[in-house]
């Protein structure tokens, strides 16, 4: 019996590896073209307000079915009104909102890049402030290397003119981003949330948002064509919104949350390549030296113990 079962735990395991492996790219596949589809709602035409409309309005009504049975009570669940309404407002529609916001004026690679770099920094610091955690010297050395990498980034964007003399504007959003996402993450895992239940919650009660956003901010959607709004409303809301939550989530477990989390220095390589070849942007040597510097300090920090 113990040999019979042992191949069958192996090819199981091996299974769960590839697996794991499959959803954890492809969920870096999505979230890194996220930046890219995100600039090309500018080109569009589109307003932030009107991507965020179309992202929560067609998340929602993907989640409605699963929420319906699942959250109780409706639409908050476990997390209760409190918690879930501090959590939507760090990363629910204002997240998205300030996040497509920067991309009107810095290139699709600053968001992949300044984002997911900056996250962990916060979250060092934020942790060391509130919970009086201390990093170890690996993580510092790999953090050290984000900021550099962003540096590069900064001096880059401070030092643009013409078309790109803005792009200083859109990283000062991403670093909102960043700092928004690292409190957020810091109070989901001091409230120990589950992760489905806060994307549910989220995006709920983001609905209540979007009407303050069309009538306070300028809306572009009767004025722009059916594919461009075809194209935010699916991969923002079908794709960012509950695929790529899906696929991580069954990542985080087939291959535990560390190993799920080391694919994230790839978002930046995958937008590099989508946005030159979509967009047409083509990053400076200055750009590439600053996004290698951030890879390169994600992947120590987040291997450090």
């Amino acid at each position: 019996m113990t040999d019979l079962a042992s191949p069958n735990a192996a090819a199981s395991a091996r299974r769960r590896l590839w697996l794991g492996i499959g959803c954890g790219l492809l969920t870096s596949l999505i979230w890194g073209v996220q930046s890219v589809v995100s600039r090309q709602s500018v080109a569009d035409g589109l307003s932030a307000a009107d991507v965020t409309i179309l992202r929560f309005v067609v998340a929602s009504l993907l989640l409605l079915p699963l929420a319906r049975r699942r959250m109780r009570p409706f639409p908050v669940g476990a997390l209760g009104w409190r918690r879930a309404l501090i959590l939507t407002a760090l990363a629910g529609a204002p997240y998205a909102l300030v996040l497509v916001g920067g991309a009107t004026f810095a290139p699709a690679l600053h968001a992949s890049v300044i984002v997911p770099g900056l996250i962990p920094v916060m979250t060092v610091v934020l942790a060391f402030l509130v919970l009086g955690e201390r990093p170890g010297p690996l993580r510092l050395l790999g953090l050290a290397l984000v900021l550099a990498g962003i540096a590069a980034f900064g001096w880059q964007a401070f030092g643009e003119s013409g078309a790109g003399a803005g792009a200083w504007i859109g990283d000062l959003f991403f670093v909102a981003n960043a700092v928004m996402w690292s409190v957020f993450g810091l109070l989901a895992l001091r409230w120990r949330t589950d992760a489905i239940d806060v994307t549910i919650a989220t995006c709920l009660l983001s609905l209540l948002l979007l009407p303050v956003f069309a009538l306070t901010m300028p809306i572009r959607l009767g004025e722009v064509a059916w594919p461009a709004i075809a194209l935010q409303a699916v991969y923002q809301g079908a794709l960012v919104g509950v695929g790529a939550l899906f696929l991580y989530t069954k990542s985080v477990e087939w291959l535990g949350a560390s190993r799920a989390t080391l694919f994230l220095p790839l978002n930046p390589v995958v937008t590099a390549l989508a946005a030159i070849l979509l967009l047409g942007e083509h990053p400076s040597p200055v750009e590439v030296a600053g996004m290698v510097l951030v890879i390169a300090g994600m992947s120590v920090a987040l291997r450090a113990r």
